[in-house]
């Protein structure tokens, strides 16, 4: 039996404008941690968001000066427990999210939906936490 919590996994996902993402995931229900500001009007070199119930992802411009961590815009899916997955989905549906997959009730026990954010990738919510 896994008996392991697993908080200190930080996906990272670049974006043409990282500012509006940032914006984006504040109002699906994020909470706004550091962000580094690139050399560019608009560039990020790096920010993070923070989830209420806990864990993070990190959140950079395409364009920075070191490409050594940049992802193709739209590349991404990043899978996120909630405890209120209906909430997170009404803030979704208010923010005229993409829907991927809609809300439902999964045999293993998880409630959750997937929705694509403005540049193409792929966020989860559900209530499965492993």
């Amino acid at each position: 039996m896994n008996t392991r919590t697993d908080t200190n996994i930080w996906p990272g996902l670049s974006y043409d404008d990282p500012l509006a993402q940032r914006r984006w995931l504040a109002d699906l229900g994020f909470d706004e941690g550091i962000c580094v500001d690139g050399d560019g009007p608009g560039e990020v070199t790096h920010s993070e968001m923070l989830w209420p119930d806990g864990g993070r992802v990190m959140i950079s411009s395409i364009c920075k000066q070191d490409p050594t961590f940049t992802t193709p815009s739209g590349s991404g899916s990043v899978y996120v427990v909630v405890a209120d997955p209906d909430a997170v989905w009404a803030r979704a549906e208010k923010l005229g999210a993409t829907v991927v997959r809609e809300m439902r009730d999964e045999d293993y026990g998880s409630r959750g939906f997937s929705i694509a954010d403005p540049e193409g990738n792929k966020w989860s919510f559900g209530t499965y936490a492993g």
